[in-house]
């Protein structure tokens, strides 16, 4: 009986113990440990004073890598024209549609054309509002605190989005030049608009949840839903103007030339200036944190419900180069999607992972590769631009690739950012590619049943 008594108090002595010192703390005499590990010397006091007073990136620039990349491409795509997405989320839509641009220019002898973002980004916006509507109805016997309803509720309505974003909108709404639909303050500048749609969309799900508790009729819920996008089409009619169903529409030529006045719908429009068959197109991802060679599919990754989820190839970097290099040989752009943030000089338009040295600047080791980056949230797909030009060496391995912004033709190298081949293999997330230009093995992968992932999934961010 003692010697029980004696091991629980022991027990006991040492859990007071361990209390007392707090575990995971740390001590003062462990920050005066540090404090006195720093070295106060000159070297330390001229970096503190240069960082503590300017600009990391300026001061991280590495002067060394500084003109020994040219703006200078064996192979090109025939584009002409930056366009802008001003202060929107817009990205992935822009490069979508810069790939599409140069086959209307071709179509109609164009000098330069740009679509209407505006059209598209209106019904993006409504069918985003009647997806996340419509998921909050399926979703209605699950707790607040689900992963799904949680994710649901946090991300309502935003304006990114990806390749089949655009190619879902296209096959139901098709397209309209930039003039029969032009941009407004609010699809310019899209952040004020967007959230007041999610405080309306957020309360509008909380009643369908609210309805479906009490036991509301599929039928009933439905009709709430159809009332609730009315309020979402009056906003977004107010701020962004009202679609057209259907338009007249004439041009000019790089001739000169005038042409009749024509009436079309968005779609007739589509199918006679471009026509692609999205079907013959492949998507592509590099995301080293899953196997290679498999097809995947994202959950709720799209904006239409009857629409496409992101499906993808995930390949190594080497393969969907060989099939970029094709694809720009024959003259034709892609959908290429990056995070472009990472070692970026905006000022003379290069991505190079030499750009700037923080390792040296702060005396500490930034070390992740592209897979830790991923699975820490360090990394992701952040922008969609296209991909136009490859440079190759003497053995036709690429050097240097071209990307066409849409930032506007003051941002960049004239609107236009040129990325070095290392930096391709540490942040290109996807590349979308005519089928013609890839292998017949690796398009049997797209006989597989896709592995769905969750939405939350830490690759799977928009392109903004």
């Amino acid at each position: 009986m003692i010697r029980k008594q004696l091991v629980l108090l022991t027990i006991m002595l040492i859990t007071i113990s361990l209390f007392a010192q707090n575990i995971g703390e740390v001590s003062l005499k462990t920050i005066g440990q540090i404090r006195s590990s720093v070295k106060h010397d000159a070297y330390y006091k001229a970096v503190s004073n240069a960082v503590s007073n300017g600009e990391i990136k300026k001061l991280a620039l590495n002067r060394e890598n500084m003109g020994k990349t040219d703006h200078y491409f064996k192979y090109e795509v025939k584009v002409n024209g930056i366009t802008d997405q001003k202060q929107s989320g817009r990205c992935w839509m822009f490069t979508g549609l810069n790939v599409m641009r140069p086959k209307v220019m071709n179509a109609f002898n164009l000098g330069n054309y740009e679509f209407s973002t505006n059209y598209l980004y209106f019904w993006d916006q409504f069918e985003k509002a009647n997806l996340f509507l419509q998921s909050v109805i399926n979703t209605s016997d699950k707790p607040m605190d689900n992963r799904r309803v949680e994710w649901l509720f946090k991300y309502p309505i935003g304006d990114g989005g990806v390749w089949n974003s655009l190619t879902n909108l296209i096959d139901k709404y098709g397209a309209v030049p930039k003039d029969v639909m032009p941009e407004t303050k609010h699809s310019e500048s899209t952040a004020f608009i967007r959230r007041l749609i999610k405080r309306k969309l957020r309360e509008d799900g909380l009643t369908l949840r609210e309805m479906a508790t009490k036991g509301a009729k599929a039928k009933e819920l439905e009709n709430k839903k159809i009332e609730m996008l009315t309020d979402i089409y009056k906003m977004l009619s107010i701020s962004l103007g009202e679609p057209p169903t259907e338009f007249e529409w004439r041009y000019k030529d790089k001739d000169k030339n005038l042409s009749e006045l024509k009436k079309y719908t968005p779609k007739s429009f589509y199918k006679e200036a471009i026509g692609i068959n999205f079907s013959d197109y492949v998507l592509f991802m590099d995301d080293p944190t899953r196997p290679y060679y498999k097809l995947y599919e994202i959950d709720l990754d799209r904006n239409v419900m009857e629409g496409k989820n992101w499906i993808y190839i995930n390949l190594p970097a080497d393969k969907i180069k060989a099939f970029a290099v094709n694809s720009i040989k024959d003259n034709e752009a892609m959908y290429f999607s990056c995070d472009v943030g990472k070692q970026l000089n905006n000022d003379i338009g290069i991505l190079s992972v030499d750009n700037y040295d923080f390792n040296d600047l702060f005396g500490v080791d930034f070390s992740m590769n592209k897979k830790q980056r991923i699975m820490t949230f360090e990394s992701g797909s952040t922008h969609g631009m296209a991909l136009i030009g490859v440079d190759l060496d003497k053995e036709g391995k690429p050097v240097k690739w071209k990307l066409e912004n849409s930032w506007g033709s003051k941002s960049g190298h004239n609107g236009y950012l040129t990325m070095t081949d290392k930096w391709f293999d540490e942040y290109m997330f996807r590349v979308v590619v005519n089928k013609k230009f890839v292998d017949a093995e690796i398009l049997k992968i797209l006989d597989q049943k896709p592995t769905l992932l969750p939405p939350w999934d830490p690759m799977f961010k928009y392109d903004e």
